[in-house]
């Protein structure tokens, strides 16, 4: 996988408020992400779970350089892409 392939990878519920909230955030600062429904995809929850110490938290943002959100507040996320 090359750096131009390599994407922000968010694992999350059709059903969470805070994946929603995060998926905005994303949409409105126009930032691409792969959006990955853990309630559709069995191997996502067992790597939900893995990094989660077994839980299912979502929102669980993945980030190229291999560094983890999760369950991020509007400010963890405007702090992380440097915005004001």
């Amino acid at each position: 996988m090359t750096d131009t392939d390599q994407k922000i990878k968010m694992y999350g519920t059709s059903w969470c408020g805070d994946c929603r909230r995060a998926r905005n955030f994303f949409a409105e600062n126009k930032i691409e992400y792969e959006w990955v429904d853990i309630d559709l995809d069995k191997d996502a929850v067992e790597y939900v779970k893995s990094v989660n110490k077994g839980c299912k938290s979502v929102p669980t943002i993945l980030f190229p350089d291999g560094t983890l959100l999760v369950e991020p507040s509007s400010y963890q996320l405007k702090e992380r892409f440097g915005l004001k």
